[in-house]
């Protein structure tokens, strides 16, 4: 079982950068064509120097298994470093899940490897599928390549400005023989200027262990260098 924990976490770490189905067709509204040619002119977002506290989550139902960290993570030209700073929960999913995705993103990093997941026209296409209940344009992808480090689904984007709000789907490859099915959700915010993720969500269908869930959110502290919050510990910590 520890072969599927690894090759999940890597493709799990690399979205970081379980969705419910979304519905288009009944309410589906005209969308301007310049949505999505807004968003691809955007083009990739810089480099961002950042520290943030973190809360990683992971539950089994079947097994009734749990776990859940806090951790301060940093950010910039010298690579990615973390500091657990509070846990609990289920040891081997702490020590298999989420310490285990700190570390893998902690190698990615070094590796500079996130290019292979970048939302852009050599790894997808994209096609308009109109304004969805929340006023915001979705925009459906799919793969140019069947890769674990790529989604099939659908992100979604403000009309006006082509600006990334939040990406659902599925991994367009599993990640093992053993896993079913890996469905995401990431949603992202502009703080202090900067596009940066706030929310990344995952459901995973694993034969034997069933369905598993993880959970990751982020408060800033700062971003390039400019303070923007004092996020504490204590705020993201609960019992076990």
């Amino acid at each position: 079982m520890c072969g599927i924990h690894r090759s999940l976490i890597r493709a799990l770490v690399f979205l970081t950068a379980g969705c419910s189905a979304v519905t288009l067709e009944a309410r589906r509204q005209p969308v301007h064509v310049s949505a999505l040619q807004r968003f691809l002119a955007r083009g990739e977002e810089p480099v961002v120097d950042y520290r943030a506290l973190r809360r990683l989550e992971a539950h089994n139902a079947k097994f009734g298994a749990s776990a859940w960290l806090t951790a301060w993570t940093e950010s910039d030209q010298n690579g990615f470093r973390f500091e657990v700073v509070a846990e609990g929960g289920s040891a081997y999913i702490r020590a298999h899940v989420l310490r285990a995705a700190l570390a893998a993103e902690q190698k990615m990093w070094t590796a500079h490897e996130p290019q292979r997941a970048s939302l852009n026209e050599e790894n997808y296409t994209f096609r308009d599928d109109g304004i969805v209940p929340d006023g915001t344009a979705a925009v459906g992808v799919k793969p140019r390549r069947k890769d674990v480090l790529l989604i099939e689904g659908f992100i979604f984007v403000i009309p006006e400005d082509g600006e990334l709000r939040r990406v659902e789907g599925k991994l367009s490859k599993n990640p093992s023989l053993w896993t079913r099915r890996v469905d995401i959700v990431r949603r992202y915010e502009r703080i202090a200027g900067v596009r940066v993720p706030v929310l990344f969500e995952s459901t995973a269908h694993v034969v034997i262990a069933g369905s598993s869930t993880f959970r990751m959110t982020y408060e800033y502290e700062t971003i390039n260098g400019q303070r923007v919050a004092d996020p504490h510990p204590s705020s993201l910590s609960t019992h076990d």
